[in-house]
């Protein structure tokens, strides 16, 4: 009888599960169609501090993001603000990965730079709250979490499509546990949500002269979801026959990252929720760590913009927030200036990153006393953006 209540309660509760997911997935089929930024003035730009070393990197990523769009700023085709209350303290306090006024906030800009927020684990002093980012890229579909890498003098030039709103994470705060000895989690993966990532990637590869897609599962073993994911790609890759698609298991793709040989051959891959988690921060290890990268969050009507790695506490713990590496929300900003059609200045900005961060590094950053502020690293990058030698300086650099 105990078996049977626990085996019950647990079928009510995937039963309200799958309820809730029918229902997004009604709503994806019929979701608006892409907004267009250059009919849109001003552009709205919200700044998302965080928590953490979070407002210590946002703050010169606002700077450098004001200093490359100054004259727009000015004229009013740009307009940009901090949003405030995002930090762990106050969605503690609702409760709520991102509380109401909040989110009714955010939902006024086109696009956010976001800092690091702090996700609650088992045992922190905080309330299990879901985590900031699952919970912002569920309520505004943000579906596309888009993570480039790059090491032009080793020839690695990869950008990465991670479905950002299914998988583990979208169900990972609502797992149960049957009796005292079995916990389950669930995994979902949908049809039209592994399209709409496929087929952005694939787009990507075809308007960028790529010639390469790569899809990464582990679909000989998880055979449903990964199968589906997998099976939606090679049909989709049917109208796409100018492009030379692969697929690839994640843990054998975690080895080829490393391999000299083989690493190269990648350019453009998508892949599941979790898989893409993974296998970006291995790969943001080639470009200087984590906190060098930078990642968006794309959907059709917002898009947000943010540093892949955490909030570091032990950093502001131990007084240390002001040696945070700023480089991942820059490259952030980057993104954003380039997706909102400021592609040229997108390029000067990743150049300017690339020499600072990659090649001549007159100043490194170490987190310590020891190494640079994350004032000191922007105001080297932005005596690099006023060179008129930069375009010069990192071709010589690229070219070795």
């Amino acid at each position: 009888m105990e078996n049977k209540a626990a085996i019950d309660k647990a079928k009510e509760h995937f039963g309200k599960l799958l309820e809730a997911q029918l229902e997004r997935v009604e709503k994806i089929k019929t979701a608006p169609d892409w907004i267009d930024y250059s009919q849109l003035s001003p552009i709205k730009i919200g700044i998302l501090p965080g928590d953490g070393i979070g407002p210590f990197i946002a703050a010169e990523a606002e700077r450098v993001l004001r200093f490359m769009l100054d004259e727009d700023i000015k004229s009013g085709k740009i307009y940009l603000k901090t949003i405030e209350g995002l930090t762990i303290e106050n969605r503690a306090k609702h409760n709520k990965a991102i509380p109401d006024d909040v989110l009714e906030e955010i939902k006024k800009y086109h696009v956010t730079l976001k800092g690091p927020t702090t996700t609650p684990r088992k045992g922190d002093p905080w309330p299990n709250i879901e985590s900031c980012n699952v919970a912002m890229r569920k309520e505004l579909d943000l579906f596309a979490n888009v993570r480039p890498v790059r090491v032009p003098n080793q020839g690695i030039d990869w950008i990465f499509f991670r479905e950002n709103t299914e998988d583990l994470y979208a169900l990972g705060p609502y797992g149960i546990e049957v009796g005292p000895d079995i916990a389950i989690d669930f995994k979902l993966i949908t049809s039209p949500g592994s399209e709409r990532i496929c087929r952005m990637a694939l787009e990507y590869a075809r308007k960028n002269n790529k010639t390469k897609v790569t899809c990464i599962t582990k679909a000989n073993v998880v055979k449903t979801t990964d199968g589906k994911f997998l099976e939606v790609f090679y049909n989709l890759a049917k109208e796409y026959p100018e492009l030379q698609v692969d697929d690839w298991y994640i843990d054998i793709m975690t080895a080829k990252l490393v391999d000299e040989k083989r690493r190269r051959e990648f350019q453009v891959m998508v892949l599941p929720n979790l898989y893409g988690d993974i296998l970006t921060d291995e790969a943001a290890e080639f470009q200087g760590g984590v906190g060098t990268a930078g990642a968006a969050n794309i959907g059709k009507q917002y898009a947000m913009f943010e540093a892949i790695h955490g909030s570091a506490p032990r950093m502001v713990k131990e007084n240390r927030a002001i040696y945070a590496d700023p480089a991942s929300m820059i490259r952030a900003a980057a993104m954003l200036i380039n997706h909102i059609g400021y592609t040229d200045k997108a390029k000067k900005l990743e150049m300017a990153l690339d020499i600072c961060g990659q090649y001549e590094k007159k100043l490194v950053i170490t987190g310590r006393p020891n190494g640079a502020t994350g004032k000191a690293f922007t105001d080297y990058l932005i005596d690099w953006l006023n060179n008129p030698k930069l375009q010069e300086t990192w071709e010589g650099y690229v070219k070795g």
